[in-house]
């Protein structure tokens, strides 16, 4: 027969509940199960005095606790109450999933009671004394010891446990598909600093005549298709990111009035793009803006991504309301669906007179002079970019779907990836090689969506295979949207740092290290902006 211990001094074996405690949080099952076999194994143990522990407490009564380290001794009371509630509530879970309410009322009394206590000595300050831990340590230790006499032989207690670790699993399973998705739908999200700027700049293009004016003087300029002069395209909607990839474009080139930036936007935004660069200084720069709606040859005939942006089903699956949680969150990000994202692949149609261009993503940040990318041998290549399979994953099997036959048989699997957001495209090869018309046979092949997940780098992949020049890696350096941890030294010596990934520096999830380097380039003379942004 079991012997109870002759007070509460023995509620628990020291050593096996320390190890308990440990790994409790990882499995609770294999240390709760441990700590039976060994109670039923053998009956003695050793424990210190109490009077020898709080002999040691009191020599250190004065000092401010550290409750980190009291908790960690062996000899503190904290410790043992810490251990007693770690197998009270596994306990708990057991009596009542055999509806033993009594006891799991009682346990659950005394766990709070634990607590209490517990943090009553942090706010003090103070470790507890042996007068305080005594009545409980005592009463938590006979009901559980009530609880191994009454809860239950070995194989019952493994399956009750197993059932609830599995229900667990898939609570945290869910909770981390919805931090994920609430995390999506925050770099969704237009800050109110961003609309309020909208807002502002399309009341100005409304009130005043005269930026209208001004905006049809800079599309018949000469300069915009002179190849004579560094040309870059922007296809945004946000005006202020825009302006910082112009900014700092402008400012760290050593000739910014041979500069011409082509921003093409949608009619929502385009009488705020055009009020803000008609009402701010580039220091000589020519900047075109244009909207997307009035490409009349973009439609639905000939743009096959067009016609499925346009198919109900499509549509449903980003702004439906039904989520499936097999598909990864970021897949349903509507931004897929804005036709600005794929007009990249119409640069030759959008300026038919340019020669070569460089293409910048919204959310880059320049740091040096650009314009030697003009003057790159591409060696007969569309498209020169920098390749991102330093890292494995970056690979051609990474974004394509290998097991059809289609993609396996013209393209290798271990290709290496390259990046959109800083592209030189020599235009004259692109029309060359019919490269959009490569593109739209990519696009009616995945009309079904297996061909590849969404987004403009799959098919991107495809479209420029064997059309792509590979650039020195710090002429653009990505990650600042994601990666914590990019070396110093490295976005220092970059031409261009790209912030791919949910946390964008205007937004208050972005990557606070960051920042600044966006923060940098903003044009804060702007008498918008300390109305909208600052406040």
């Amino acid at each position: 027969m079991r012997r109870r211990p002759a007070d509460f001094r023995r509620p628990v074996r020291r050593r096996f509940t320390h190890w308990i405690w440990a790994l409790f949080g990882v499995f609770t099952i294999v240390g709760l199960v441990l700590f039976v076999v060994h109670h039923n194994q053998s009956e003695d143990r050793i424990e210190q005095p109490l009077l020898e522990r709080n002999s040691r407490i009191e020599q250190v009564a004065h000092d401010r606790l550290n409750f980190t380290e009291e908790i960690s001794s062996a000899t503190s009371f904290s410790r043992q109450l810490s251990e007693q509630i770690t197998l009270a509530k596994a306990y708990l879970v057991i009596a009542k999933e055999h509806s033993n309410l009594h006891l799991a009322w009682e346990l659950s009394n005394k766990i709070r009671s634990s607590q209490l206590l517990l943090s009553k000595a942090v706010m003090r300050g103070e470790p507890i004394t042996l007068e305080e831990a005594e009545p409980i340590i005592k009463s938590l230790s006979a009901l559980i010891f009530k609880a191994q006499d009454t809860h239950y032989d070995i194989s019952t207690t493994i399956m009750t446990m197993k059932s609830h670790i599995q229900a667990l699993e898939e609570r945290a399973n869910a909770a981390t598909v919805q931090s994920t998705v609430f995390g999506q739908l925050a770099a969704e999200a237009l800050p109110k600093s961003l609309h309020c700027l909208n807002v502002k700049l399309i009341a100005d293009w409304m009130r005043y005549p005269s930026f209208q004016e001004q905006a049809d003087e800079r599309r018949n300029s000469q300069r915009v298709v002179d190849n004579n002069l560094y040309h870059f395209c922007i296809f945004s909607d946000n005006v202020l990111a825009t302006s910082v990839v112009v900014n700092s474009t402008v400012l760290n080139a050593d000739h910014p009035k041979q500069l011409v930036f082509h921003i093409v936007t949608n009619e929502i935004n385009y009488g705020a793009m055009q009020t803000w660069f008609l009402s701010n200084d580039f220091k000589g720069s020519t900047i075109e803006v244009q909207k997307i709606e009035d490409f009349s040859w973009l439609n639905a005939s000939y743009a096959p991504v067009l016609k499925q942006m346009l198919d109900p089903n499509t549509r449903a699956y980003y702004f439906g309301g039904l989520q499936d949680l097999a598909v990864e969150p970021k897949l349903r990000n509507p931004k897929y669906l804005l036709l600005l994202n794929h007009l990249r692949f119409y640069i030759p149609e959008i300026y038919p007179q340019l020669e070569k261009v460089v293409f910048l993503d919204d959310d880059v940040v320049v740091q040096k002079d650009l314009t030697p990318l003009f003057s790159l041998d591409l060696h007969g290549n569309v498209n020169g970019a920098v390749e991102t399979c330093l890292e494995a994953f970056h690979r051609y099997y990474k974004y394509l779907n290998f097991s059809n036959s289609i993609i396996s048989s013209k393209f290798d699997p271990q290709a290496c990836g390259w990046a959109f957001g800083m592209n030189v495209f020599d235009l004259v090869a692109w029309r060359k090689a019919n490269v959009t018309g490569r593109y739209h046979y990519w696009q009616e092949q995945n009309a079904d969506g297996l061909l590849w997940k969404p987004g403009t780098l799959p098919p991107g992949l495809l479209t420029f295979y064997g059309l792509t020049e590979p650039l020195d890696r710090r002429w653009h350096v990505l990650g600042l949207g994601y990666d914590l941890n990019i070396d110093n030294r490295l976005i220092e010596s970059a031409a261009v740092i790209h912030f791919n990934g949910n946390m964008k520096p205007w937004m208050k999830l972005g990557i606070t290290r960051y920042k600044p380097l966006w923060k940098h380039y903003i044009n804060q003379s702007h008498p918008y902006f300390e109305d909208c942004i600052t406040s």
